[in-house]
């Protein structure tokens, strides 16, 4: 079978992939495909510029194959493709690979920390939840919580009570916890308890919302 210019370019010793990401890869959610096309933009700088073409001519992909990855490492937080200026004053498309240094910095603060893996799982979901990749400043918070002693099933219940509000960020969800903590919430069903005994609130004080103009009408008064 031929082998393709990818191929050819690990066996040229072209491209060296750090041992630790090899190691890592999965944690990232990523298909050995996709890790090895993140590989190759890697080799290619922090910034550079954006040449689908070439990068279809490097690999000996063809373009969807090509775009499929480039889209899908968007949309997990590893780069950005953006327009800027360049030479002349003229508009360039860039790749950015600051997500995936973030990534990394990430996992490596799980090394030397020796962060459970439970920790691990929180961020993620919290990322999945977002959409995005969460900044050094979001990690701090989250790890606040959890080294608070607030659990990892609390949290989570937190961002899905966000979500369903159409709010997306650790402010909210911080108020959230700090709201639930002062009324004892410890688990999933005290949350649910909670809830049951504000939506019976709300149908109480929907019942004394009734217009008194009407409850007060004299029906004797009005014209026959």
């Amino acid at each position: 079978m031929k082998s393709t210019k990818l191929t050819e370019i690990f066996q040229n010793g072209n491209i060296v992939i750090p041992l630790f990401f090899l190691k890592n890869y999965e944690k990232w959610n990523l298909e050995a495909k996709e890790f090895i096309f993140l590989m190759y933009l890697y080799h290619l700088g922090n910034h550079f510029l954006f040449n689908p073409n070439q990068f279809c001519e490097d690999l000996n992909l063809d373009l969807a194959t090509i775009m499929n990855y480039v889209n899908t490492l968007t949309e997990k937080g590893f780069i950005q493709v953006e327009v800027r200026e360049g030479e002349r004053n003229l508009k360039e498309e860039v790749v950015l690979l600051d997500g995936f240094y973030q990534k990394v910095s990430l996992l490596v603060m799980d090394e030397v920390v020796g962060q459970p893996k439970e920790e691990s799982d929180v961020f993620s979901f919290i990322e999945k939840e977002f959409g995005r990749t969460l900044s050094s400043m979001e990690y701090e918070i989250i790890k606040a919580w959890l080294d608070n002693n607030t659990s990892e099933e609390i949290i989570k219940e937190a961002v899905k009570e966000a979500a369903f509000n159409g709010v997306s960020n650790l402010r909210y969800i911080d108020k959230i916890l700090f709201e639930w903590g002062k009324a004892g919430v410890k688990t999933p069903q005290d949350i649910e308890n909670l809830r049951k005994k504000r939506k019976k609130k709300e149908e109480s004080d929907a019942e004394k919302d009734i217009d008194m103009d009407i409850v007060d009408w004299n029906w004797f008064d009005e014209d026959e």
